[in-house]
Parts: structure tokens; sequence; C-alpha cells
């Protein structure tokens, strides 16, 4: 039972998590607060770990969150520069010349434009695009940050040109003698080398797997936001769904094989752009009959609604639909151009750091945990507070209008630093809180070897958990390969499966982890005024996470064949 303890106690800080926000529907600014007290207390008495770690992790923690804040203040911003502009009011007049259909429109909005956000930026940006952008298209509040949270798999794993991938698991890996072994057993140049197969085996685990994932996006929508609660009314658009589900997952898949992880999710979700917006416009595979629409919004059950009223202002002449759109596609342009190594943008926006010499904050306070200077260039809110400036210019706004804007913006923000200034520093202790004088790993992975010394052989059905729990935890798919990639290869040999499976298993688990992520729920409920609602969200959301883990679960059974 002793052997047991270093995970049953790392499981406290998820167990508080798990228990106050979703059991109890706390709002994230009061049980943050707890989570973040059990992890001090448990990296402090049972991992003894030094109380200056702990004050650095939190540091780091602290600063972190002030980089989500930025992005998210950029983001409402937006949408209410959008609002004040009267681009959001020919935006959503363009999706209905498209289709009526809100089904339809979530499809379009948060699958397909969402992936390809995802694709560029990544880090929860989506979110911060899309659902602000559906509530303004008349949906729900609560319905649109559910719709966008739930695509926050599929293209999570080549999120940022590759991130998860080519950073995460290749940090994780980095260094093993026992990778390197493996690859040069295969033939391999270096152990490099398998980044490109394990990434080609989780296109192929998503795109089996994600391929449902529109056809469910639109069940929950109508049956938790309908007017008749009926999920039957999801699933009649099935042929529709599928197809917007294939037209992304296919090219995704052969993308992956062919050029690598860096494109898989920006040039699947444009090819499925290409293909399913004429096919919507043209009504191909929707249902004959009346298009469906949420009730009217005075008779929405009264959790459906944010703080902030979301009226559009009327648009003014001359505002075409090319210019409304305009500085999303800029948003977007920024962020490929910005995150594509070979222009190298990103390299001189990351030249811009504060503090400018990073020696400053490393081994803060004299332990192992060092602070990274931040990068304002570089970060999606400069991104987003360019486009807004570029939509105040091209929308020809009037002064009013943009001190109103800012100022809407300034409110909203601040209900997002109450949770977030706990829920990230009780990530950062988490994860920091080895090298404490019980001599145990960190307790992600402590928990990670308990479950691993449990399963046995039985290993590939839990894989992609541990990578959920830990996207869960960290707030990152990338963070979450970082911490298990090493883990999860040494595993895989020590029961004879192939390791590349089992990592690829990894990163699928943690993309699924992006959807129950707490600070991403924070940061999506704060752009719309839902703040206080995260758990109700997550209670939703946690289905779609329950279906990947299980399905990856049962794939990896059957592909690694261990037993």
């Amino acid at each position: 039972m002793s052997d047991a303890l270093p995970s049953l106690f790392s499981l406290l800080p998820i167990i508080v998590v798990g228990v106050f926000l979703v059991g109890l529907r706390w709002s994230a600014a009061r049980a943050m607060p707890m989570a973040y007290v059990t992890s001090v207390a448990v990296a402090y008495f049972y991992w003894r770990v030094d109380a200056a770690q702990i004050a650095a992790a939190t540091v780091n923690g602290l600063v972190i969150t002030s980089t989500l804040l930025f992005i998210i203040f950029g983001a409402i911003l937006l949408l209410n520069t959008m609002r004040q502009s009267g681009g959001l009011a020919v935006i959503r007049s363009g999706f209905t010349n498209i289709s009526c259909d809100r089904r339809v429109q979530v499809i379009l909005i948060a699958w397909l434009f969402g992936s390809f956000i995802e694709g560029s930026a990544g880090f929860g940006t989506p979110a911060a695009v899309c659902v602000p952008l559906l509530v303004g298209l008349g949906f729900p509040p609560k319905a649109a940050v559910v719709s966008g949270m739930m695509i926050q798999c599929t293209p999570v794993s080549f999120g940022a040109v590759g991130t998860p991938i080519l950073v995460g698991v290749a940090k994780g890996l980095d260094g093993s003698p026992g990778v390197a072994e493996f690859a040069s057993g295969r033939g391999l140049a270096n152990w490099a080398e398998l980044l490109p197969i394990i990434g080609w085996k989780v296109a192929l685990l998503h795109a089996i797997i994600g391929t449902l994932i529109p056809l469910i996006l639109v069940s929950m929508m109508t049956g938790l936001f309908g007017k008749g609660r009926s999920y039957r009314e999801g699933l009649q658009l099935w042929k529709f769904a599928i197809f917007a589900g294939l037209s992304m997952t296919i090219p995704y898949a052969l993308i992956a094989y062919l050029l690598g992880p860096e494109f898989p999710s920006l040039i699947g979700a444009l090819v499925g752009l290409a293909i399913v917006v004429p096919a919507a416009r043209r009504g191909f595979l929707i249902p004959d009959g009346p298009a469906w629409d949420f009730a009217e919004s005075s008779t929405w059950d009264a959790s459906f609604h944010g703080t902030t009223e979301m009226t559009l202002s009327d648009p003014p002449a001359g505002l075409s639909l090319v210019k409304a759109w305009a500085p999303y596609w800029v948003i977007a342009a920024l962020l490929v151009m910005s995150r594509l190594p070979a222009l190298g943008i990103g390299a001189w926006t990351k030249s811009f750091g504060i503090p400018g010499d990073p020696t400053v904050l490393a081994n803060l306070f004299g332990s192992n945990v060092s602070v990274a200077p931040v990068q304002p260039l570089y970060l999606p809110g400069t991104v987003f507070l360019i486009a807004c400036l570029f939509a105040a210019i091209l929308h020809r706004m009037t002064v009013p209008a943009m001190k109103v804007a800012v100022q809407d913006s300034a409110k909203m923000i601040l209900l997002a630093s109450a949770a977030l200034v706990f829920t990230v520093p009780m990530v950062q202790v988490f994860i920091h809180s080895s090298g404490g004088a019980a001599g145990l790993s960190s307790m992600p992975d402590e928990l990670a070897a308990g479950v691993a010394a449990f399963s046995g052989s039985a290993w590939p059905l839990f894989a992609s958990l541990i990578g959920g729990l830990g996207a869960f935890v960290a707030g990152s798919n990338t963070i979450s390969n970082m911490m298990f990639s090493g883990f999860q290869f040494s595993v895989a040999e020590k029961i004879g499966a192939d390791p590349t499976w089992i990592v690829a298993l990894q990163a699928v688990g943690g993309a699924a982890g992006n959807v129950i992520c707490v600070h991403n729920v924070v940061a999506a409920c704060a752009v719309v005024g839902l703040v206080g609602r995260e758990g109700e969200v997550i209670r939703a959301t946690a289905r779609v996470f329950v279906y990947y883990i299980a399905g990856a679960a049962l794939l990896g059974w059957l592909v690694v064949g261990v037993g």
C-alpha cells in the first residue's frame, strides 16, 4: 500500500478540482484556490519540496497567467470591436446566406474554422476566436463555449504548426538512450526521424476517432440547448456531419503521412472548408424541412446566458462581407506567418522578451524552476490587438464606439483573473514537485507510474488516459507530451509493445484532455461573460473526453495487441 501512496497523494489536487468545480459546481474562482492550497500542501508536507521551489513555481504560474490574460483581453476586445463596428452583424447575415441551420453553422465555425485556427496558433486560441463569433451569430453563450471546447481534440495534436509533436514529444524523448537505440534498430539515422512516424500514427488515430466529432457536436448542441432538448434533432444531420468530419480528417491524415506533423490541422481544415462551405450552400446532405434554430433568447434557460448582453450594432453603409471577415483572416495570416519557421518572423518576434536577459529569472530563488521571459510580440494577444486596430480603421469606427469596446473589455477581463491567478500556479506547483527531500519524482510522474504498475501488460488501455490527465492539469497537449512521452516509451518497451504506438496514444490522449482543461474553459467562459460557470461547461465536455479516451484505448488495444 505504501508504494501506492505517492500516486494517491498526487491525485488529491485533481480530486479537489473534480469534486468542487465539476461535482458541486463551484465557480473556478472558488474551487481553484482550494486546488492550489491542496497542491502546495501535498508538495510541502508529503513530497517535502523546499518552500523556495514552491514559491518559484507559483511565480512562474503567475507569469503564465499574465500572458493568458493578455490573450483573453485581445479576444474580448476583438469581439467588442466587431460588435461596435457592425462587422458581426454582416458576418451573421453571411452565414444565414450559407445556411440558416444552426447545426450547419456550428460545424463550419467550431469544427472547420476552429481547427484551422488551432493549426495556426494552438494554445486555446480557437475558443478565443470562435466562441465569441458563435455568440455574435445568436448562439447562447453557454452553447458557444461548450461547442468551442468540444472540438479542441482532433486538431490539437498538430496545433501551432505541429508544436505538440515537434516540441512536446521531441523534448519528452530527447536524451533517452533507449529511444536512440530503438531508432538505430529500425535503421534510422537518428531518433528525431521517429517524430514523423509517431505523427502519422497520431493522425491515423485521430482521423478514426475524430470523424464523429461534428456529429457529437451537433447532437449535444440540440440535446442540451435546443427547444425540445432532443439529441435526435442533431442526429438527423448525420450524413452532413460525417461528410464534414471526413472532409477534414481524410486530408488531415494524408498531410501527416506525406508532409509530417506541421500542417495536418492547418491544411486539413482549409481543405475541409473548401469542400463543406459550397456543399452547405447547396444544401448537400442536409435533410429537408425547416432549418434548426434555438428558441427565442427570452425563453432560454437562465444558465444559457452570460453576464454581458450581446447586442450587435448596425453595419455602416458599404461594409461588405469581405471587409467584415477581413480582421479574422488577418488573424489567421499573422498566426500562420509567425509560426512558420522558414519565414523567420516568429524568431524575430520571440527575440523581444520581458525581461530582455533570460538569465535574470533562471533558477528563481535558488530553485530548479526557471521562468521564461514573456514574448509579447509572439503572443496571439498581440495579433488580436492588431486585428482590432485593422477592424477599427477598415470598418470606419468612431472614437466613442472604440472607447466603449475598450471599456467593456476591461470590465470582462477582471472577472477571469480571479480564477486564473490560482489555476495556473496550481499546475506549476504540481509539475515542479520533483527534487524534494522525500526523494520522489514529480507528481505527474508518480501518478503515471502508479497507473502503469496497476495496469501491467494492459497499458495500451491506459496510455491515452495518462496523456489526457496531463493535459487536464497542465492545460497543454505540448506539456503533457513533454512530461510523459519518455515514460510512455519506457513502459512500452517493458511490456513488449511498439513504443511509437504508445507515444501516439499519449499524444492523442493529451489532445483530448484539452476539452476539459480548466484554464482553457476559464478563458473561453471569460470571453463571453460566463465566468463562474466553468464546472457546468466541463460537465458537458467531459462526455467528449470519455468518448475520445475510450476510442483511443480500444484502438490502442487492437493495434498494439498486447495481452
